[in-house]
């Protein structure tokens, strides 16, 4: 499952009562009324076109073939990882990032089989994002993208550095290149159906809801699990999700 997806299993475990969970971000969202329409519309959006096509390819694609595909795409990713956990001066996660490529494009065949996790290489979650955070810079407005979602203003201009470096968005073949962005987002639009179930029973105001938690859990991400000022239960909360992210 991709990382946009963990901001689900959050507000999953929110809707499962935690009370002492992170309190509301009202203040982080100025744009609310802007924000509030892009959400409706992203939702609409998912429940025309991009959640049926997730339901098709969990009903056709084998589990085992969807857990090879979701590890090439992480495979992919652990590139941006390794890249801004330099930039973070993060150098054994760094060393450990690299290696899991090495060893996961080879031993893995281009990724298809994680190797590397079953060796003890711990996947690690970094993007441009988080390394603005790590040196300073603030969040600024919770900001919804079109299709993308969740973002704020300093993590969406970010998505852009990230792209330079993902070998994702790198490929010379544009219709190869488009074909491997749609089928990764398709994969982890559908390694969220489950935990959606859990989202749709949630009583009350659905967007506030996910943008909390999205919040949250980028400043969790942020202060590698340490965030300034956080509740102990809200903290554990936070790091048991994290754990659930590594999880195949």
């Amino acid at each position: 499952m991709g990382k946009a997806g963990y901001a689900v299993l959050i507000v999953a475990w929110l809707a499962a009562g935690c009370a002492s969970a992170p309190g509301p971000r009202v203040e982080q969202d100025p744009w609310e009324s802007y924000n509030r329409s892009m959400h409706a519309f992203n939702e609409n959006v998912d429940r025309a076109v991009v959640k049926p096509l997730a339901k098709g390819y969990e009903t056709v694609l084998p589990q085992p073939i969807r857990t090879g595909i979701g590890n090439f795409f992480s495979n992919l990713d652990d590139v941006v990882v390794f890249f801004n956990n330099l930039l973070q001066r993060k150098g054994a996660r760094a060393a450990s990032d690299g290696g899991r490529v090495l060893v996961n494009t080879t031993l893995g065949l281009f990724g298809i089989f994680d190797v590397a996790s079953r060796m003890g290489m711990r996947k690690h979650d970094e993007d441009f994002g988080q390394t603005m955070g790590y040196w300073g810079t603030p969040p600024g407005p919770y900001f919804v993208l079109p299709l993308l979602g969740p973002s704020t203003l300093r993590d969406a201009p970010a998505r852009l550095v990230d792209m330079q470096v993902s070998p994702l968005h790198l490929h010379g073949d544009e219709g190869v290149r488009t074909g491997l962005i749609a089928l990764n987002a398709v994969d982890i639009r559908a390694g969220l159906l489950q935990s959606e179930r859990i989202l749709d029973e949630v009583g009350g105001d659905r967007y506030a809801v996910i943008r909390d938690a999205w919040l949250a859990r980028r400043e969790y991400l942020v202060h590698d699990g340490k965030p300034p000022g956080a509740q102990e239960a809200g903290d554990d909360l936070l790091r048991e999700l994290e754990a659930m992210e590594f999880e195949d």
